[in-house]
């Protein structure tokens, strides 16, 4: 009778107090883990970049002020390949 009692309160033990200790420690390091969110925004406008036609966001676009307006790019390569035809 005692062995079962004594089961019984191992069992009742890690069910409420082991079980969530474990739990938040892992989960603890799962977050730590989990992936970062990337440094692009999710909305904004959009550019269109005249070399390769590619719809870039403006906010992280690379830029150049062209006769008064800018022009964005979705690389470096397209921004010299545009500026060796102008």
């Amino acid at each position: 009778m005692r062995l079962i009692f004594r089961l019984f309160l191992l069992l009742l033990l890690f069910l409420f107090i082991l079980r969530p200790l474990l739990r938040s420690l892992l989960g603890g390091l799962q977050s730590a883990v989990a992936k970062q969110e990337p440094s692009i925004p999710a909305g904004g406008e959009l550019k269109k970049d005249p070399v390769c036609g590619t719809y870039v966001s403006a906010a992280t676009s690379l830029s150049q002020k062209v006769a008064g307006e800018l022009v964005y790019f979705c690389s470096s390569e397209c921004q010299a390949k545009y500026r060796a035809r102008v």
